[in-house]
């Protein structure tokens, strides 16, 4: 490594400190538009190309994204505080016309809005293994885009078994819901359920769907729910990171 882009290097990572230390100090605060390229150079005696290496160490961060037009901003999303202990649980709070996470979502003073396509379609091996059914069985899958605010805040995926799931309200289009949610009033209701969660890097398609900035970790939730004889749903939730404090509580 040459001795110039060693310290060109050591600038830039310089120069996000920096930046880094105004954005927690709230000097620059969240929506707030960072200085020019040319006023960052004259701040820190550095070219141009130095002061965007800085800047793009703070997107890989999250805590900076760039606009059309080459504008970069402190990233001010508001995280939503999704409480995973009371999520679907005892008395949950479905109507006819809102289900248990955007009820929660409203009652935090934010907008709701889920967008949900369904489909039928052979269950892949994860899927399969997480309902207890054979690879290729029929599946019902809903694929739920959740909003707040009007910006993408989950991608949640619903599988159920077709003897749960063909013929009844789970196959309708939308945003459906029922009092005390629907696998209730199929009478197939989960009676405990189990959650993995994992936190990883998004894939192409979760980063689209989302409008992920770059280096946006995302936690990927998958809820088992047991009925019965077995599970009745899984769901996967992919739920980004900069946008939500995941939240349990237990006695102890």
């Amino acid at each position: 490594m040459t001795s110039t882009n060693r310290d060109r290097r050591v600038t830039a990572r310089a120069i996000a400190d920096a930046l880094r230390e105004q954005i927690r100090t709230g000097e620059l605060p969240p929506g707030s538009a960072l200085p020019t390229s040319r006023e960052l150079s004259e701040r820190f005696g550095v070219t141009p190309k130095t002061v965007s290496a800085g800047v793009d160490l703070l997107k890989l961060e999250g805590l900076v994204i760039g606009e059309q037009g080459g504008r970069r901003r402190v990233r001010s999303d508001k995280p939503i505080t999704w409480n995973l202990t009371k999520f679907e649980r005892g008395q949950r709070r479905d109507s006819a016309v809102m289900d248990d996470w955007s009820t929660a979502i409203k009652e935090a003073g934010r907008t709701p809005a889920q967008h949900v396509t369904v489909t039928r379609e052979p269950a892949t091996p994860d899927v399969a293994g997480w309902l207890r059914i054979q690879p290729g069985d029929q599946v019902v899958k809903r694929v739920r885009m959740r909003t707040v605010d009007d910006h993408p805040f989950q991608l949640s995926t619903s599988w159920f078994p077709g003897h749960v799931a063909f013929g009844t309200a789970l196959e309708e289009e939308g945003d459906v819901s029922a009092p005390g949610g629907i696998l209730r009033s199929i009478n197939h209701p989960q009676l405990h359920v189990r959650d993995e969660i994992t936190v990883r890097m998004p894939s192409p398609e979760e980063t689209e769907h989302l409008a992920l900035p770059p280096g946006t970790p995302v936690a990927q939730h998958v809820r088992i729910g047991y009925g019965e004889v077995g599970p009745v749903r899984v769901m996967q939730t992919i739920a980004p990171g900069d946008r939500h404090v995941l939240v349990y509580e237990m006695e102890l």
